[in-house]
């Protein structure tokens, strides 16, 4: 899913900083073991930080360390649960070099 994330980034960004791809993927992963725990994905990233009010079989945090990463830009992953374009999941993106959400620039999970 994150591979053309991936893709996307190592044509925008220096291969040397390739390693900060990878911590989208630890979202993902995260996403993964909170659903496997709760039958259900997250309302937010902050869920994955900090138990949700209402839920009974949380083992987080999620990320380690706990706190939320950012993309290669420095800005928040967008992320959205129900997904508009992964409708049966969740829809997780960085808004690119630009940081705005839905130019040319973004790098989704849904391509």
């Amino acid at each position: 899913m994150l591979y053309a994330i991936r893709q996307r980034v190592e044509r925008h960004y220096d291969i040397h900083h390739d390693h900060r791809v990878d911590i989208a993927v630890g979202i993902e992963i995260a996403l993964d073991s909170f659903e496997v725990d709760h039958g259900f994905y997250p309302k937010s990233l902050q869920d994955l930080l900090q138990q949700p009010s209402g839920t009974t079989n949380w083992h987080g945090p999620y990320l380690n360390p706990p706190k939320l990463p950012v993309d290669p830009w420095g800005h928040k992953y967008i992320y959205e649960y129900p997904g508009k374009h992964n409708t049966n999941g969740y829809d997780l993106f960085s808004a690119g070099p630009d940081g705005k959400p839905g130019t040319g620039d973004d790098i989704v999970n849904w391509e």
